[in-house]
């Protein structure tokens, strides 16, 4: 493998590799017959001290693709296992994607560099390895959105096609896709760990893990329990975040759920228009599992299987060490119903000092209100907000049930509710299905101005431009029921 000039000017570091190479296979990214560039995330790559026009240049885009590799990066596969849709699997791991290193940014902040679609590994089972271009690109899109509305996210610094044909149902265009993340952690690594009854592994994961992102658990008394502590408080403001923009994540596995709180693996994704719990996307999901109103529930099961894998950690008494992880565990739901109102606080304009017993109901009824119009869940607030400022009624022009909706205003107007506050946090533009679709079709026969354009609107979500209006509408009538595939 090469490191030419550019290559080794890129300061690529080998902690996880290092640190616990029971969990890393070494391993190379596959040649690209043809790689070509596609898009490239410039204000990322600068956040993280590269030179975009370095990475445009061929050994850029080599080292992309993991085919150019700094002196001092060792690139492994990492090793996890998972529920997956609550059947568990002891071994899953990296089987197309491959953790290039780590890279220290102007901020100091550590940053994994990790591929998908890298090709085989010894995790691949029966998988070729491959990613197919559209999801690669849907996954920088949406994950550049959710950065842009404040969610805590893996990043997408660049797509690069291969030049090589994937073959699914019919042969698509192959790609890598370049992703930047603070770690891969999640809770199948430490699901993987306990399966292996190795405990000092499974003390130096967490010792990495506390290292790495919660840095003041190491000073407690019990750092495996400050641990969970603190992953059980990230994820809960991540999912209620995730609720309050109408994401639908589609696949909330075990290995799907980090312990830095990141938003990671945009595969059967979407974001809701009209407001249900009930919205699924997924093509695989066919009980429903992960549908957008059972998201904190699962998140909650999820961190229960987190604590399961710590226990030898937290006390050597099994009995004491579970009564310590129920109790923090009982933390998720305080946090997720603080982060969650908060957050309709804030969506509704509402003013800090009004109590929750008046924003609760409020948001509750609102949304019980929502569903049976139905009402675009995104629109709508930035609606309000006219209608607030007596702009007419476009608020109340999308409700079925007129005099409910008519009560409900009362109520909220009677609270003192701020609209340039709301407009602030409720954004013009999220990545409607039928765009996303639009942009890949279109990317995938070689023309990549609608991807561009919705990129535009997604990545200054609450800015308002001229132009740019179907990018706030809703999909279409006839756009039909939305149906995403996993990708791989």
């Amino acid at each position: 493998m090469s490191s030419h000039a550019f290559a080794v000017s890129v300061p690529l570091d080998d902690v996880f590799a290092r640190s616990l190479p029971e969990l890393g296979v070494p391993h190379e990214a596959q040649e690209a017959p043809d790689p070509q560039l596609l898009v490239l995330n410039e204000p990322l790559a600068a956040e993280l001290g590269l030179d975009p026009a370095a990475l445009r240049e061929p050994e850029g885009v080599r080292f992309l693709i993991g085919r150019s590799v700094p002196e001092g990066a060792h690139p492994v596969a990492q090793a996890y296992a998972g529920h997956q849709f609550g059947g568990y699997s002891p071994r899953l791991g990296d089987g197309r994607a491959l953790l290039l290193g780590e890279l220290r940014g102007p901020d100091g902040a550590l940053r994994d560099v990790h591929l998908k679609g890298s090709g085989r590994t010894p995790f691949s089972r029966g998988g070729d390895g491959q990613a197919a271009l559209a999801p690669m690109l849907r996954e920088y899109v949406v994950s550049e959105a959710m950065h842009a509305l404040g969610v805590p996210t893996t990043r997408s610094l660049a797509v690069v096609a291969t030049g090589r044909g994937v073959q699914r149902e019919e042969v698509l265009p192959g790609a890598v896709l370049t992703r930047v993340a603070r770690s891969h952690l999640r809770v199948g690594t430490f699901q993987y760990v306990r399966a292996l009854g190795d405990d000092d592994l499974l003390r130096r994961l967490v010792d990495h893990a506390i290292g790495r992102h919660h840095p003041g658990a190491a000073e407690d008394e019990r750092p495996a329990l400050a641990l969970f502590r603190g992953v059980v408080a990230a994820q809960a403001s991540l999912v209620a975040q995730w609720m309050l923009v109408g994401f639908v994540h589609g696949v909330m596995n075990t290995d799907n759920v980090t312990i830095s709180g990141e938003t990671i693996d945009y595969g059967p994704c979407a974001f809701m228009d009209a407001f249900d719990p009930a919205a699924l996307f997924s093509s695989i999901d066919h009980g429903g599992r992960y549908a957008y109103g059972n998201q904190p529930v699962v998140a909650e099961w999820n961190l229960a299987r987190f604590a399961e894998t710590l226990l030898p950690l937290i006390d050597d008494d099994q009995d004491k060490a579970v009564e310590l992880a129920v109790e923090a565990l009982g933390g998720f739901r305080t946090a997720y119903s603080r982060a969650w109102l908060d957050g309709m606080r804030a969506k509704l304009g509402l003013p800090d000092g009004l109590a929750d017993d008046v924003v609760q109901p409020l948001a509750e009824d609102l949304l019980a209100l929502m569903q049976p119009s139905p009402v675009d869940h995104t629109s709508f607030y930035r609606a309000l907000a006219e209608q607030g400022r007596g702009d007419g009624t476009p608020a109340r022009d999308l409700f079925l049930d007129l005099a409910g909706f008519d009560a409900w205003a009362e109520r909220w107007a009677a609270a003192g509710p701020d609209p340039d506050a709301m407009d602030r946090v409720n954004p013009v533009y999220v990545p409607r299905n039928h765009l996303v679709e639009e942009a890949l079709e279109a990317a995938t026969s070689g023309d990549l101005a609608p991807l561009g354009r919705l990129l535009e609107a997604v990545t200054q979500p609450f800015v308002v431009r001229e132009g740019m209006e179907r990018y706030a509408e809703p999909a279409p009538a006839d756009f039909g029921r939305y149906r995403t595939f996993c990708g791989t």
